[in-house]
Parts: C-alpha cells; structure tokens; sequence
C-alpha cells in the first residue's frame, strides 16, 4: 500500500536527517518504526505525509508511492484525501474545542456528511470513555484520553492508513496498554494499515506484524516481529535488554550493515 523508497530529507538546505530510507507498509498490516530519539522517525512520518515543508524541511533523493501512485510533494490536505491521516506527536488536539468539535474537524476533507454521525458512533466504540466526554473541553482532558482523541481523530478521516506518531509518549503505563489495545482492535475490525512510531519498542512490537529499526537516519534493521523477537542480538542492541535485564530502545547500540529477519 505505502512504499518509500532511498528517501533523503535534508532541513533547511543544511541538515541531513534521514537518508536512503526504504520501507513498506502492506494493506493491512501494523508496521512498527522504532528509534531513539533524533534518530529520524518523525522526519520520515512528515515526509509521507506531506508536513515538512511547514519545518523548513524537504525531500532532496527518492520517491514515495501510496497504492502505486506518488505523493511526494503534494499538499498535505490531499495526501488526506488519498486517504493518509498523520496523529502527530504530542496529540495536537483543539484544546478549545470540545471531544466532539475536534473529532469532526477529522472529517473536514470528506463529501460524504450524512455518514459523519455514524462515524462518531465508530469512534465511541473503540473508545467509549471519550463518548462519556464529548461535551468537555478538549484542554481539559488527561494526556491518555487526549490520545484517544487524536487517534478517534483520525478514524473521522476514514483513513487507508494511519500514521501514528509516539502514542505512548506522557501518558501512563496502563493508558499505554489501552490505547495500543485499541490500535489492534481498530486494525483487525476496519483493515486500517497503520504505521506506528515508537521508541518504546516492546509495546509496538506487541502490536505489530513487520518492524524497522532506525539508526542516525538510516534503516539498520528489520524484519517479522518473531523473528525480531527471537535473535538475542536484537534484542540487545535494540530492545534493550539481554536474557538477564530489560531496558528500552534508548539504549541503542551502532550496527554498521542492515540486519534483515525473514
């Protein structure tokens, strides 16, 4: 469904931040990018989606096709047209806006009005506590129901594919569980694609089906997430932990070739 392929974005004619990137995301499937922080990951989601230009970024090298079609270069709002919705990082909700205000300014670009309410009633039910607030304002909400918001967001757009920017990021450990719950669940019931950047690697890998490690701008691992799961180098250098003691992607350790798991 998505392909990127050999992508270059440099910032402000200067800086190299991602480079040679490949990966693909297949019609309906979860696929995970995992990183530290500063490796490139949210660099790569704005360069699908079109936001770069907003950061003083660009596309120098390499092509982005979405169903065989390339998309680099247009216009955000039609990237979301196409049917290519980005949560990015920090949930970004109206906070002046209630839970229901924000949640129709995700069907902003769509035709189809009289399926709008249905649509909500879709969003409640992958998320029913924000049914409980949909008269509150959104500023008011906690990092985790902002979350939901966001993600029920982007359901209103009735996406192919969701680019899900750190959803765990400031939120607490059980709410994480939930949310990522609730990514799966939309995934298995709609036949969402989703693409989801993470740097805490073991709940996204929980979820997904293929992942890709980043490493100072370059793609320097992937594979199935068993596959992944099982090499005790990876898990190592990558998830952080050896057979004795768990840590996080932060830890991450230099790999000079690609590793591929199959």
């Amino acid at each position: 469904m998505l392909r990127i392929n050999n992508v270059e974005v440099v910032y402000n004619k200067s800086i190299l931040a991602i480079r040679g990137v490949s990966l693909e995301v297949p019609d309906g499937k979860i696929v995970a990018l995992l990183g530290s922080n500063g490796a490139g990951k949210s660099t790569t989601l704005k360069a699908i989606s079109g936001l770069l230009k907003q950061e003083g970024g660009a596309i120098t090298e390499g092509t982005i096709e979405f169903e065989k079609e390339q998309i680099h270069g247009m216009d955000p709002d039609k990237i979301v047209e196409k049917g290519i919705f980005q949560c990015i990082e920090g949930r970004r909700v109206f906070t002046h806006l209630t839970v229901e205000e924000n949640l129709l300014t995700g069907a902003y670009t769509r035709k189809d009005r009289k399926n709008i309410p249905d649509d909500i009633e879709r969003v409640y039910h992958y998320f029913p506590k924000l049914k409980m607030l949909r008269k509150k304002l959104s500023g008011l909400l906690s990092g985790g129901e902002q979350q939901m918001l966001a993600i029920g967001r982007g359901i209103m757009a009735r996406p192919k594919i969701l680019l899900l920017d750190e959803p765990s990021l400031g939120i607490a450990p059980l709410l994480v569980k939930e949310i990522f719950e609730n990514i799966k669940q939309i995934n298995t019931e709609e036949g969402t694609s989703i693409l989801v950047v993470e740097q805490n690697a073991n709940i996204a890998l929980s979820i997904a089906d293929y992942a890709y490690v980043l490493e100072n701008g370059r793609i320097v691992m992937q594979g199935s997430v068993d596959k992944l799961l099982s090499d005790e180098s990876v898990k190592a250098a990558y998830l952080g932990f050896d057979k004795k003691e768990k840590g996080d992607i932060r830890e991450v350790k230099s790999y000079k070739k690609i590793k591929r798991f199959v």
